[in-house]
């Protein structure tokens, strides 16, 4: 069986990846690099190197490798940061980001749940 579907929940401090079918799914997390806080790097917020991003997002982008389609997810920026560095360096993976929405802090039972409704409502879940 493959998990071709995946959704990625995502904020500044970790990700949760679920690969799943309309049957089964397999999940995983991941951490930053940072050890702040609040690893942002924006209005002049240095806590985070821009490499401590670009691992975080490289290791996601690794757990994604195998997807054919994916939902990207979370509660603030980081999601669209994340789709901007894959577009620039994983465009294999940006071309498989079918959806980018907002999503507080679900459940992994209600991530998988939303991500199968999205998946099915936009032409078929693979």
């Amino acid at each position: 069986m493959s998990l071709n579907n995946t959704v990625v929940w995502l904020d500044h401090v970790k990700a949760h990846v679920i690969h799943f079918d309309k049957d089964a799914s397999e999940s995983e997390s991941l951490k930053t690099h940072s050890t702040h806080a609040h690893p942002h790097i924006k209005h002049g917020d240095s806590h985070a190197s821009e490499d401590d991003n670009t691992r975080f997002y490289n290791d996601i982008a690794d757990a994604l490798k195998d997807s054919q389609q994916i939902l990207v997810v979370g509660p603030g920026g980081e999601k669209t940061a994340f789709v901007k560095h894959v577009g620039t360096n994983a465009a294999a993976i940006a071309d498989k980001i079918k959806a980018v929405e907002t999503v507080d802090h679900p459940s992994d039972g209600q991530l998988l749940a939303f991500a199968r409704q999205h998946f099915i409502s936009a032409g078929g879940l693979q």
